[in-house]
């Protein structure tokens, strides 16, 4: 056959490849693939390694061994997080979100730990913007996520009518531009909701983080399970130390704390009080 037809030869994934990768995405961002994943993870990091123009996917490990502080670790992270997020997504917590908002004290701060590409961060903005009579000089909101991709994409604030489905109609008159030309069936954040929210790419399991505002409710919806219990339940401990006093964490549907920490008490549906 004509070399013109043939396809470039992935590098090649040997035993252990995977063990050794995950190990690795464990320590770095606590996240842990399952044996399921596996096909998935190998062919992701062949596709990483193809990037690098190198053979073997052991060698693309190497490398990242031996510079922690090289770009490509953040695209190694990037290739495993999943950012699967909604407009409204559990509506539920943003009923509750606004009912809490009207009797806290002021100003009031909000972290969305997972931020994903802003859909629960412009929610949030939206909930408490229709609730607060002065939200530009009375709220705060946090918007973080380990994968730049996403938080560019948050910060962007451009989706396609489909993904704003949830969001009510006045809500779209409010909080939306809609595209015209080569942009017809997007939209665009408005800048008085877009000023609400500080976007910033975090590790979750970073040594420390670069804040020291505590705050009033916490979004960490869907992010545990992808931790081993010993993290999650550092995590909470250290979700608690940065929560003001009767603070909120909301978390995903799947995820339960009870067996995992004393820092917080159920309060309602997948939603829990610090108990400082």
């Amino acid at each position: 056959m004509n070399s013109i037809f043939t396809l470039p030869a992935m590098p090649d994934v040997e035993t252990g490849d995977f063990a050794r990768a995950t190990a690795m995405l464990h320590r770095r961002a606590g996240i842990l693939l399952g044996q399921h994943k596996r096909d998935m993870a190998e062919r992701t990091l062949a596709m990483r390694a193809k990037t690098l123009r190198m053979d073997k996917v052991g060698t693309y490990l190497a490398y990242l061994e031996q510079n922690p502080d090289a770009p490509e670790w953040q695209e190694f992270i990037n290739a495993f997080t999943v950012n699967h997020t909604a407009f409204f997504r559990e509506r539920h917590h943003f009923d509750v979100l606004g009912r809490f908002a009207k009797k806290r004290s002021r100003p009031l701060s909000v972290w969305s730990a997972a931020c994903s590409t802003g859909e629960e961060a412009y929610s949030i903005a939206m909930t408490l913007r229709d609730t607060l009579p002065n939200p530009d000089h009375q709220v705060s909101i946090l918007a973080t996520d380990i994968d730049t991709v996403a938080v560019a994409a948050a910060r962007a604030g451009m989706y396609t009518l489909e993904r704003i489905a949830p969001v009510s109609e006045q809500q779209r008159k409010n909080y939306f531009l809609r595209g015209t030309g080569s942009r017809a069936g997007m939209v665009r954040v408005k800048p008085v909701l877009r000023s609400m929210i500080e976007f910033d790419v975090l590790n979750l399991l970073a040594p420390s983080w670069p804040f020291e505002q505590r705050f009033d409710a916490i979004f960490c919806r869907n992010t545990l399970i992808y931790f081993d219990k010993p993290t999650q339940t550092r995590l909470l401990g250290r979700l608690a130390r940065v929560m003001k006093p009767g603070g909120l964490l909301f978390v995903g549907h799947s995820e339960n704390l009870t067996y995992l920490t004393d820092a917080f008490r159920l309060k309602g549906q997948t939603v829990y009080e610090v108990t400082h």
